[in-house]
């Protein structure tokens, strides 16, 4: 026995099924109507461009000499030649749909990085200048010879003194005792080698605490085991450059006399970025000659190959910029150039804002990390270096801050769409002429504009992506001359 559905019900179902498609095709129709409305429209418009061309290439007998005589609108196309396109600096590119972050755009200043970027240097120790090895504006490495100064600190010469006395005393007991041991057994009374190993114990302990004393003054072990070892007091002292604020620098005590050969540890290539990263001698303090007391400053460097950007946002700001922290969103600087184009720092990345709002501005402060290039590096006769760092603390910027991503859209240069009254208008490539084409302008700043995907632009069409402007002036010229009889049909010759 066989199983059939009754015609009705099979209407019924058909009838179901299609109102479903419907209501499924209304509630979805912003998914598919305007990607169909734009196919059909850009092929409209290429349609009625490609028989353009060809009726035009019938009127004149299959040959194209440059001058349409029915270009769809023939006002609404022109053609430039070589030397004006090179004039406006012309170039092409093809749409592209792509994300656009919509930005906010606040003034900024470079600035230093607090606690980082200056290192102040200072004696440890009192004593005079003899060398000063930098000058200013000189740029050194990091272990660079900076300072020496013959020491006149009392408590350290007596404290080395008293050090290499209590060595020879050591040494003395030490002697003595050897030769008490050595002789017949018996001779000597046993008391007396006691006495003296008691007075050694005893010299070994003081002994250990002038080792102490001198650590504290500011040696290093090596030095205190050099003295001890060589018998001589350290006289002078030598200053090196630090590699960071993590980095103290080296000191060294010495007797040696001072090498104009410096020591530069950082030529090593195998040493890390930051040890190689040279600072510059911003003040300079001393001279050779002067007496120097302990913690007096002689120089500060500056390490200006990390910057930070100080942005001064509005206070009603502050929630976009939390936002583009919590999403790790990039910012983009722009400084003033002397060409017409503006410089972009892309990519940069925030670092913190400030907890408090400026009470006379009502600014809201926040800080950018800002990374530094050498743009000159030059060295002269005596062999010092200076350099030339891309960006400096005080210079003035414009920070652009996205606030939120559009996904999917036409960007466009604002160099590539021109603005007469309430219209805007871009140029579509077609074969040698940029045929005028309307277009709804979403967003513009002053470096993108985001056009509405309204069938107007496709992808892939290829558009003017500079000199919207003057293109627009040529056309209305154009537009002009054949108003008065000497139209030459959109050709700019």
């Amino acid at each position: 026995m066989k199983f059939r559905i009754p015609t009705n019900s099979l209407k019924i179902l058909g009838i179901a099924l299609c109102l479903a498609v419907l209501v499924g095709a209304w509630t979805l129709q912003g998914h598919w109507w305007p990607p169909l409305l734009n196919w059909v429209q850009q092929t409209a418009n290429r349609s009625r461009l490609e028989t353009a061309d060809a009726n035009r290439t019938d009127d004149e007998g299959g040959e194209d000499d440059g001058h349409g005589h029915d270009y769809g609108a023939e006002e609404n196309a022109v053609e430039l030649s070589a030397q004006a396109q090179k004039n406006i600096g012309l170039t092409t590119g093809r749409i592209e749909l792509q994300d656009f972050k919509r930005t906010i755009s606040v003034p900024a200043l470079v600035t230093e990085r607090p606690g980082k970027t200056h290192l102040h240097i200072a004696t440890p120790m009192t004593g005079v200048i003899t060398h000063v090895m930098i000058v200013k504006g000189e740029a050194v490495l990091p272990g660079k010879l900076l300072f020496e100064i013959r020491l006149t600190h009392e408590d350290l010469v007596q404290a080395q003194t008293n050090y290499l006395q209590t060595l020879g005393e050591l040494d003395v007991e030490n002697r003595e005792i050897a030769r008490l041991k050595s002789l017949t057994e018996g001779l000597i009374a046993r008391k007396t080698i006691l006495q003296r190993e008691y007075q050694k114990d005893r010299l070994e302990a003081l002994l250990r605490a002038q080792r102490e004393a001198l650590l504290l003054h500011g040696l290093t072990p090596q030095q205190v085991d050099s003295i001890a070892h060589d018998r001589k007091l350290l006289r002078k002292l030598q200053i090196f450059a630090p590699a960071s604020h993590d980095d103290p620098g080296e000191i060294r005590l010495t007797n040696q006399s001072i090498q104009q050969t410096v020591f530069e540890a950082n030529k090593d290539e195998s040493h890390d970025d930051a040890r190689r990263t040279p600072l510059v001698v911003e003040q300079l303090f001393v001279h050779k000659g002067q007496a120097v007391q302990a913690g007096d400053p002689l120089c500060v460097l500056a390490n200006l190959s990390e910057l930070f950007i100080e942005g001064q946002a509005f206070e009603r700001d502050m929630d976009a910029l939390l936002e583009t922290a919590n999403q790790n969103w990039t910012i983009t600087a722009v400084r003033e150039t002397e060409s017409s184009e503006p410089e972009t720092i892309p990519g940069l990345q925030l670092i913190y804002l400030d907890n408090e709002i400026d009470l006379q501005s009502r600014a809201l402060r926040f800080y950018v990390a800002l990374p530094n290039k050498i743009v000159r590096d030059t060295q002269d006769d005596e062999g010092h270096r200076f350099l030339a760092w891309k960006y400096k603390p005080g210079q003035r910027l414009q920070l652009r801050i996205p606030v939120e991503i559009w996904k999917e859209q036409i960007v466009l240069p604002a160099a590539a769409v021109a603005r007469e009254g309430a219209d805007n208008y871009v140029y579509v490539q077609h074969g040698k002429k940029l045929v005028q084409r309307p277009v709804h302008v979403k967003y513009r700043d002053p470096v993108s504009v985001v056009i509405d995907y309204d069938g107007s632009l496709f992808p892939d069409d290829v558009i003017a992506m500079s000199g919207a402007h003057e293109i627009q002036m040529e056309l209305k010229k154009n537009a002009g001359e054949g108003a008065g009889g000497h139209a030459h049909h959109g050709h700019s010759h």
